[in-house]
C-alpha cells in the first residue's frame, strides 16, 4: 500500500509530505520512502499558526477558519506531491498542526484532564485527495492514560532496532524527542520522552535579534560562544529534572520562556545569544540520556557503552553547529553521532514517514502507540478515519 504521510511541525515552518510504501502488519511493517517534498506556509498563514499557538484566547471564528484552511493547504501538499512523483496514494495520515497539549492532568471544573489539539480538518483532505485520511492520533494514547507524545517511537523500534547494540533516536524538529532502543530490545522496553527544546528556541531568538527566521547552517552560533552562567539558570527549570515519560512543546518553550532567556542573556553580543541557545538543545539533550536513560536501562549492568549510537533527524540536523555540539556533548559516552540519512530516510522526511505508517497500522486496525513511552496503560489503536 502506498500511504502519503503529511507532518507539520511544531517550528510552523510548512508541510512535509513522505510517499512510502508500507507492507507486512505491527513492528515487522516493512517501508519503503518513495518520494519526500516539502511545501513552505505562505508568510500570512505561518504568522496565523503561531499566533494561534501562543494566544491566551483566540476566537472560535478565526480557529474554525484556521482548521479548514489548513485542510486545504495540506490536500494541496499531497496532490502537488502526488504529481511530481508520477505516484498515487492509497491512504494519507495527516499529524494536523498542534496548537496546545496538555500531556499532564490538571484541574478543569472540579475534573483532572489530559487534552490536545491538532488541526487541519482531514474530511476536506479526503475529499479533495479521494482517499481515506487517518488524522488525530494522540487523543487515543491520551484516552488509555498516556501522554500523547512521543508518536514516533514506533516507527524508530521499526528502523533501528539492533541485536548487538542500543542506539537513542534523537529527533530535531521544533522540540527535541527521543527514544532509546537497548540491544534486543521488546517493544515494552524502548523509553522516549521529549528533551526539551530542539530548534524552537534558536529559531526564536535568531528571528528576534536577525529578523530571519531560522540560524541557516548554524552560522550565526558558530560566531559566538555559549553564556555559560545563562545555560545553568535555565537548565534548573523544572521540566529538565522531571522523569519520564513527558512531553514539551509551546506551552514550555515557547514566547514566555524564550522572553526570559533573552532577559538572562541581557546585553550580551548577539551570536553569543544564539550561540547559547543552541548549546542549550545540546546539553539538554545530554542531560536526558545521563539522567534518564543510562541508570534505567542499564541499571542491572551499568554498561553507558551498550548505547553505541545516536541516530539524529529532523531539520535541525542542517544545523551543522548544533550537530558539532551534540557530538561533544556524548563524546565522554563514547557514543557516535549519525543521522536518519546514514540508513538512507533524509532528516526532514523521517516524521511524514512516521505518520505514514500510523495510519497504515490504524487501516488494519493495529494499535500502533508504544506504552512504555507515552505512558498509556495498554496499546491502542490511534487516530480517526474520515472516508473519501
Amino acid at each position: 500500500m502506498i500511504v502519503a504521510g503529511v507532518m507539520s511541525g511544531t517550528s510552523a515552518d510548512g508541510i512535509d509530505v513522505a510517499l512510502v510504501r508500507i507492507q507486512g502488519r505491527g513492528f515487522r511493517s516493512r517501508l519503503e520512502l518513495l518520494a519526500h517534498y516539502q511545501f513552505p506556509y505562505p508568510s500570512e498563514v505561518r504568522r496565523a499558526v503561531l499566533s494561534a499557538m501562543n494566544a491566551r484566547s483566540a476566537g472560535v471564528a478565526d480557529l474554525a477558519q484556521l482548521n479548514f484552511l489548513l485542510g486545504s493547504l495540506y490536500a494541496d501538499a499531497v496532490r502537488a506531491a502526488q504529481r511530481r512523483a508520477g505516484l498515487e496514494c492509497e491512504l494519507v495520515g495527516c499529524h494536523g498542526q498542534t496548537l496546545y497539549h496538555q500531556g499532564t492532568a490538571k484541574l478543569y471544573f472540579g475534573r483532572r484532564i489530559t487534552c490536545t489539539w491538532q488541526t487541519g480538518e482531514s474530511a476536506v483532505i479526503a475529499a479533495r485527495v479521494g482517499v481515506p485520511v487517518v488524522s488525530d492520533f494522540r487523543p487515543g494514547d491520551m484516552a488509555a492514560g498516556g501522554k500523547g507524545a512521543p508518536l514516533v517511537p514506533f516507527l524508530d523500534y521499526v528502523l533501528y532496532r539492533h541485536r548487538r547494540y542500543g542506539r537513542i533516536v534523537q529527533n530535531l524538529g521544533g522540540i527535541g524527542n527521543l527514544t532509546a532502543i537497548p540491544p534486543r530490545a521488546a517493544p515494552e522496553e524502548v523509553i522516549a520522552f521529549d528533551t526539551g527544546p530542539g530548534n524552537m528556541v534558536i529559531d526564536a531568538v535568531t528571528e528576534h535579534l536577525f529578523g530571519k527566521p531560522y540560524d541557516r547552517n548554524g552560522r550565526l552560533a558558530a560566531r559566538g560562544e555559549p553564556i555559560e552562567r545563562v545555560l545553568r539558570e535555565v537548565l534548573r527549570q523544572p521540566f529538565f529534572r522531571q522523569k519520564p515519560p513527558k512531553t514539551a512543546g509551546r506551552e514550555q518553550f515557547g514566547r514566555e520562556f524564550v522572553r526570559e532567556f533573552l532577559r538572562l542573556c541581557r546585553r550580551a553580543d548577539k551570536n553569543d545569544m544564539v550561540a547559547t541557545a543552541t548549546a542549550l538543545t545540546a546539553r539538554a539533550i545530554g542531560i536526558a540520556i545521563r539522567r534518564f536513560v543510562l541508570p534505567i536501562v542499564d541499571s542491572s549492568e551499568a554498561k553507558p557503552a551498550r548505547f553505541r549510537e545516536l541516530v539524529a533527524s529532523g531539520g535541525g540536523t542542517k544545523n551543522t553547529t548544533l550537530i558539532r555540539m551534540i557530538r561533544e556533548e556524548l563524546a565522554p559516552l563514547k557514543m557516535r553521532v549519525r543521522t536518519s540519512d546514514d540508513f538512507g530516510l533524509p532528516s526532514e522526511a523521517k516524521e511524514a514517514t512516521a505518520f505514514a505508517l500510523l495510519a497504515y497500522q490504524t487501516w488494519r486496525r493495529l494499535p500502533s502507540n508504544v506504552p512504555s513511552a507515552t505512558g498509556a496503560q495498554r496499546p491502542a489503536i490511534l487516530g480517526k478515519i474520515s472516508y473519501a
